[in-house]
């Protein structure tokens, strides 16, 4: 599901504001909606002109509370995403945002159980885990989808992975 203009969306840009002007991490207090009190994994991508920039997220909570999550990955999106240079600050006024809160994923047993526009996909094979959002660009068959998401783990197509599904809240 997609939602517009957010708070999660806010919080992330002030996170990297704050994070650029003073070097600190934003400690965005309590006051949010309880759904963001929660824990869950969270994926904050950073797009410039609709070409990525940088996104990092965890598929488990790696913090106390969603507002926490979306702080912690919108600094790593913007800084340590190894496939790109760090933003610099000259980048801030350009970047568009994109945050999904993931929903809990569940085992599937064929892949006829995926959709990409819905479900996102979790592989999963002894210690590698490799993760790909639903309803992006060029992602349209669930084969490409786990090929993908195989890629990244770094995981054998003739391996004998799990697979799991998962729903997110996107916010833009």
């Amino acid at each position: 599901m997609m939602v517009g203009n957010s708070l999660p969306v806010s919080i992330a840009k002030m996170a990297i504001e704050t994070y650029f002007q003073t070097g600190e991490y934003l400690n965005y207090g309590d006051d949010v909606p309880s759904e963001l009190k929660r824990r869950s994994g969270v994926f904050v991508c950073l797009k410039i002109k609709n070409e990525l920039r940088g996104c990092i997220g965890t598929i488990e909570p790696s913090t106390d509370s969603i507002v926490d999550e979306i702080v912690k990955n919108a600094i790593s999106s913007a800084v340590e995403d190894p496939r790109f240079p760090p933003v610099n600050k000259e980048e801030l006024e350009d970047l568009s945002f994109s945050v999904d809160i993931l929903g809990p994923n569940e085992k599937v047993s064929s892949i006829k159980e995926l959709d990409p526009k819905k479900y996102g996909v979790i592989v999963s094979f002894k210690n590698a885990r490799g993760l790909l959002l639903p309803d992006l660009d060029g992602v349209v068959t669930p084969e490409q989808q786990i090929e993908i998401a195989l890629q990244k783990a770094g995981i054998s197509f003739e391996s004998e992975f799990d697979i799991y599904r998962f729903e997110v809240k996107r916010y833009v």
